[in-house]
């Protein structure tokens, strides 16, 4: 059994754990790297990357299919479902060395392709090696959430870390779970030439603003795909190529391929949290605002602490621990400013609070104020003109804006970076987008708040009026 003293061990070698691996190596200290999965984590192989080359590839087989509009006949996409899938390990493999232990290695980090355990506070074993660090950091992220559904364990289903190794299409893809993996997959598929029909227990999207959430479903019906709400799945069977589910009210839905994607689960199981006096709660690990455990040696960052499970925030949390475990110095963790995508067609992104969140909170304060992509010349040209920005405003600041449309997921930034600067909406009007882009959304909505105070005011005109009277 080797011993191992590091000043810092990272548990999970996916995008937060790589993340303060390579910085605290960068800046002078002594790393120790487990993994004994995959380098890169869910977001490499399972999650985000090739989630979206999916999502690029139907792209393509839409822009065929969908042309007509722009003078250019429409054509019967010709889809490879393999070769789409090989787009994908194409992708995942491009992106990879980015992630390989080869690259953390000549960083200076230590990594170790093996699972790691608490056997004490301070110590962890990781194969045939204790490791005893001034400070550990667990990032071993989450995993698809299977739900206990009578029948489920005996038939043949999917979820995101299975889906991707398919080469032969889907002829009828059950989706159970309406969130964001479920509704990007169903669009996905359904433009790479499955029938698709998803079944979500609520409503779909639910954890999103109803406006904008029924954009997207809007968008997804006029596709074909079948989105059954309200339909509390009772149980599932059947074998492979035709499975059914059935929903509590008695609807059944029969299709070939079943994905399950109905949440995730912090990845807890293999810690041994217990002999590290570390809490958890029902979601992950117990964490406080500087993402400390409740051993004061231990951090945990990204999906296993509980809170929003996305790639950005586990990289976001790196950045924040960085700061407290190798420099001393104090340093909380937010959320008011995390953006969220789904990376539908029409996108829909959200940072801060919604609108109802916001009436709940400040009440008669809030202002909300909105502009549709049908007034964007950019939008209009590329036949883009569906959806709307959303932005909540108090005395003057954006506390949350939400947008659903064309590339809604690249002009959420600039609200992210308004809430956490505390920039006012003066600042966002100033602001010259050139034109014609799609950018010029957020100056535009900012331009809306003012509007009223310029063009309806009695006092302005009357002001305008006299300095017009007063000069030569």
């Amino acid at each position: 059994m080797e011993r191992i003293k590091t000043d810092l061990l990272v548990i999970g070698a996916g995008s937060g754990g790589l993340s303060v691996a390579a910085g605290a190596a960068q800046m002078g200290a002594d790393v120790v790297l487990l993994e004994g999965h995959r380098m890169g984590g869910d977001c490499l192989n399972y999650g985000c990357v090739p989630s979206k080359a999916l999502i690029a590839a139907a792209r393509a087989a839409h822009g065929q299919a969908s042309s007509a509009r722009f003078g250019v006949a429409n054509v019967v996409p010709q889809v490879d479902y393999a070769a789409a899938m090989e787009h994908v390990a194409d992708v995942v493999g491009q992106i990879e060395p980015m992630d390989s232990q080869a690259r953390f290695e000549g960083l200076g980090v230590r990594v170790i392709r093996e699972y790691g355990r608490f056997v004490s506070p301070r110590e962890v074993q990781a194969g045939d090696h204790v490791i005893r660090a001034r400070r550990v950091v667990i990032a071993t992220g989450s995993s698809p959430l299977v739900p206990p559904i009578p029948g489920l364990a005996d038939v043949p289903y999917l979820t995101n870390e299975t889906l991707f190794d398919l080469r032969a299409r889907p002829d009828h893809l059950l989706i159970i779970g309406g969130g964001p993996i479920g509704m990007e997959m169903a669009q996905a598929h359904v433009r790479l030439g499955s029938k698709v029909t998803v079944i979500e227990g609520d409503r779909a999207l639910n954890r999103d603003d109803p406006e904008l959430a029924a954009v997207v479903c809007d968008s997804l019906r006029g596709e074909g795909v079948e989105i059954a709400e309200g339909a509390l799945v009772e149980r599932v069977s059947g074998t492979a190529g035709a499975i059914e589910v059935t929903a509590q009210d008695g609807r059944v839905f029969a299709g070939s391929h079943l994905l399950v994607a109905v949440g995730r689960k912090a990845n807890t199981e293999r810690l041994n949290l217990p002999a590290a006096g570390i809490e958890t709660t029902r979601t992950g690990i117990k964490v406080d605002a500087g993402l400390r455990t409740s051993n004061r040696r231990v951090y945990a960052i990204g999906d296993v602490a509980g809170g929003l499970q996305f790639t950005h925030v586990a990289g976001y949390h790196a950045g924040v621990i960085i700061r407290s475990a190798l420099f001393g110095l104090p340093s909380k963790a937010g959320e008011a400013h995390i953006p969220r995508v789904t990376y539908s067609d029409p996108e829909l992104a959200q940072v801060g609070l919604s609108e109802a969140a916001a009436r709940e909170i400040h009440g008669d304060r809030l202002e909300v104020v909105r502009f549709d992509y049908a007034h964007n010349d950019r939008a209009i040209a590329g036949r883009k003109a569906v959806g709307f920005v959303k932005v909540m405003v108090v005395r003057g600041r954006p506390v949350g804006a939400s947008i659903v449309g064309d590339q809604a997921g690249e002009l959420i930034g600039l609200w992210s970076l308004a809430l956490a600067n505390g920039l006012k909406m003066g600042q966002i009007a100033a602001m010259v987008a050139p034109y014609p882009t799609i950018g010029e959304l957020n100056k535009r909505v900012a331009g809306a708040y003012f509007s009223p105070r310029l063009f309806d005011s009695q006092m302005v005109k009357r002001v305008v009026g006299a300095v017009q009277r007063w000069l030569p």
